[in-house]
C-alpha cells in the first residue's frame, strides 16, 4: 500500500478532530434540554467588518460576523456568542493569507475561561467534521450508532457540545473551509476557473512544517486579538489533526510561549509511517489484529463464544504480541503445523478464512478484510467504521472496487450540515466556496525535512514526550474507536507503551480511552456522550476546577 494511500484515508474526519480555539464557562449538566434556534426570536445579529487597516490588507473582502444564542431553557440553557471571521497570517509584516475559524464564547464572556483550538486532519480537510460532528452546539443528525439516514441533511443541538467547560475554536487550515493564501497569482485563479481544480494558490501551507507554522501563528494571534492569554488552553485534534496536536505540544510552548493545560487526540495518526505494511515488517498487521476482531464480533463471524466486546480485544491484543508475532518475524521457519494452528487461531478471532490467512502470510490489509468478512452477503464493510456496511457493486471483480460506506458516503452530510449552520444559523456571507475535503491537497502534501528517499516521514511522538516533559502539568488524552481500520486503537496503545514515561507520568499526565464506533467515533451517541464526560472530568482536573 503506498503512502499516499494512507493519506487519502487519512483526509476524513477526520480526521479531522481538526480545528477550533475556545474557552468554556460554568458546569453543563448533563443532559441539556435543545430548542430549536429561530433566527428572528432568538439570535440576535449584527455584522462588523474585520479589524483589517485597508483593502490592501483585505483582498478577500473578508468580514466578521457575530450572533447571539440561546440553547435550551432554563437554568439548562446556555447563551452563547458566535463569531465567524478571518484571521490574517503575515510573513515579514506582510499578509500572506486568511485562515477562517467559527468560535463560540459562552456569555457572560470570561476572559479566565477554558479555550480549546480545534482542528481536523487529512490532511485537506476542514473542522467541520469536529464541529458538526462532536464539540460545537449544533451537530449532523446520524442514526443511533451512526447510520446514515436519508437526505437531506438534519441539523440539531448537540446537548454534548463541550461548550458547558469551555470556549471553542474551529480552525480551518489554509485551503481547506473559508481560509485562503493570498497569492492571487494568474496561474493558480486560471486553474481555479479554467480547470475546476479548487484553489490552487495556497500550496505554500502544504507541507508538515508551514502548515505547523501557521496554525502556531494563528493560536497566538487569536489569544491576542481576543485578550485570551489569561484562559487555560487546551488543543483538539482528529487523524492527521492528532498528528498536528502532538507536534504542536512541543512547538507552541518552546518557541511560541503558548502553555498548554491539554493536548487532545483524538482517532490520531501519530507515527504515519507505522500506519503501511509490507512483507519484512511487523507493525501495521499487528496493530489492525485487535480492530478486526472487534469487527468480527460485530458482525457475528469468527468463534467469540459468550465473551464480551473487551474480552474479544483482549484476546486479539494478546494474539497479536506472541503468536502473530511469531509467524510474522519467522515465517516459514516457524514449521507448517505451527503455522497451520495460528491461522486457525487468527481466523477465530477476525472471521476471515483460514485458508485466505495462509494464502497471504498472515499479513491482512484493511482493504481485503473489509471485503473478504461478509463476501458471502456481498457486503463491504467501512474502513473508517467496519460496523458500517453496503452493498458490494461489483462481486465478481478480482480486487475491492465499491464505494468506502464511511468515507464516500459521509462527506455530503457534512458538507450539508456545515453550509446550513454558517450561511443560515451564523449568516455568514463569502464569495468563497466552502472546502470541506480537498484530496488534492492530501495528494500534494510534502513533508519539508526529508530531504533523501531513504529518510522517513517525520513522526510525532517524539515531540509529545518532549512537550509532556517541558510541561509536566499538561494533561494528554488519546482515544479512539474500536472499529476504525484506518487509525486503529492498538497503534496508539502500542506507541504510548514505548513512550518511556515514568509511572508517575501514566498516572498524571495521560490518558487512553477507546469507544464503540470507528474513526469518527463520536457519531454513536453513547460515544459521544462517554466521551463528552470523559473530556468533562480531563479539564476539571487540568484546570483545578470545580465549576468544569
Amino acid at each position: 500500500m503506498k503512502a499516499t494511500t494512507i493519506l487519502y484515508r487519512l483526509t476524513s474526519a477526520l480526521l479531522l478532530l481538526s480545528p477550533t480555539a475556545s474557552s468554556f464557562g460554568p458546569f453543563l449538566p448533563n443532559k441539556i434540554r435543545g430548542t430549536k434556534l429561530s433566527m428572528t426570536e432568538n439570535a440576535k445579529k449584527t455584522e462588523e467588518p474585520a479589524a483589517k487597516p485597508d483593502a490592501a490588507d483585505n483582498p478577500l473582502n473578508t468580514k466578521r460576523f457575530e450572533s447571539e444564542h440561546t440553547m435550551g431553557d432554563g437554568e439548562n440553557a446556555l447563551k452563547y456568542k458566535a463569531v465567524a471571521d478571518w484571521i490574517t497570517l503575515r510573513k515579514i509584516n506582510k499578509p500572506v493569507a486568511e485562515m477562517f475559524f467559527t468560535a463560540y464564547f459562552l456569555q457572560p464572556g470570561d476572559a479566565s475561561r477554558p479555550i480549546t483550538f480545534v482542528f481536523n486532519g487529512g490532511p485537506g480537510a476542514a473542522s467541520a467534521y469536529m464541529h458538526m460532528g462532536a464539540l460545537g452546539p449544533k451537530r449532523v443528525s446520524l442514526g443511533t450508532n451512526g447510520e446514515l439516514p436519508p437526505p437531506p441533511t438534519k441539523v440539531v443541538d448537540n446537548d454534548e457540545t463541550w461548550l458547558g467547560f469551555t470556549d471553542l475554536v474551529f480552525i480551518d487550515p489554509i485551503g481547506t473551509g473559508f481560509s485562503r493564501s493570498l497569492d492571487r497569482s494568474k496561474k493558480a485563479k486560471e486553474a481555479e476557473e479554467t480547470e475546476g481544480k479548487g484553489p490552487q494558490e495556497n500550496a505554500e501551507f502544504w507541507d508538515i512544517d508551514r502548515d505547523l507554522s501557521s496554525l502556531g501563528e494563528f493560536i497566538r494571534r487569536f489569544l491576542s486579538s481576543n485578550g485570551r492569554w489569561s484562559s487555560p488552553v487546551f488543543i483538539a485534534g482528529e487523524s492527521y489533526g492528532g498528528y498536528r496536536v502532538a507536534k504542536l505540544a512541543r512547538r507552541l510552548q518552546d518557541g511560541l510561549g503558548v502553555g498548554l493545560n491539554g493536548a487532545i487526540l483524538i482517532s490520531p495518526a501519530i507515527e504515519v509511517d507505522a500506519l503501511t505494511g509490507n512483507d519484512y515488517d511487523l507493525t501495521y498487521w499487528l496493530e489492525t489484529v485487535p480492530a478486526y476482531a472487534a469487527t468480527a464480533l460485530h458482525h457475528k463471524r469468527g468463534d467469540h463464544g459468550e465473551k464480551s466486546l473487551e474480552e474479544v480485544l483482549a484476546d486479539a491484543e494478546a494474539f497479536a504480541r506472541d503468536d502473530l508475532s511469531r509467524w510474522l518475524i519467522m515465517g516459514s521457519v516457524l514449521g507448517s503445523a505451527e503455522i497451520d494452528r495460528i491461522a486457525q487461531r487468527m481466523s477465530n478471532l477476525i472471521g476471515i478464512d483460514a485458508a485466505v490467512l495462509l494464502r497471504s502470510n498472515g499479513r491482512i490489509d484493511s482493504t481485503t478484510y473489509v471485503r473478504e468478512l461478509l463476501r458471502d452477503e456481498r457486503r463491504l464493510c467501512g474502513h473508517y467504521d467496519a460496523s458500517l456496511t453496503t452493498t458490494d457493486p461489483y462481486p465478481d471483480r478480482p480486487t475491492y472496487q465499491g464505494p468506502d460506506p464511511t468515507l464516500a458516503a459521509i462527506d455530503r452530510y457534512y458538507t450539508g450540515a456545515i453550509h446550513q449552520h454558517l450561511l443560515g444559523t451564523l449568516g455568514v456571507e463569502s464569495d468563497l466556496d466552502y472546502q470541506l475535503l480537498r484530496l488534492d491537497i492530501n495528494g500534494k502534501w510534502k513533508d519539508d525535512k526529508r530531504k533523501h528517499v531513504f529518510d522517513k516521514t517525520q513522526g510525532a511522538m517524539d515531540d509529545l514526550r518532549y512537550g509532556m516533559s517541558l510541561n509536566e502539568h499538561m494533561k494528554v488524552f488519546v482515544c479512539h474507536g474500536v472499529y476504525d481500520l484506518v487509525t486503529p486503537y492498538f497503534h496508539s496503545e502500542r506507541l504510548v507503551g514505548l513512550m518511556k514515561l515514568t509511572e508517575e507520568q501514566r498516572e498524571r499526565s495521560m490518558t487512553t480511552r477507546h469507544y464503540e464506533g470507528g474513526h469518527m467515533f463520536y457519531s454513536w451517541d453513547e460515544s459521544r456522550r462517554a466521551f463528552r464526560n470523559d473530556i468533562q472530568k480531563l479539564y476539571a482536573e487540568a484546570t483545578g476546577s470545580v465549576d468544569v
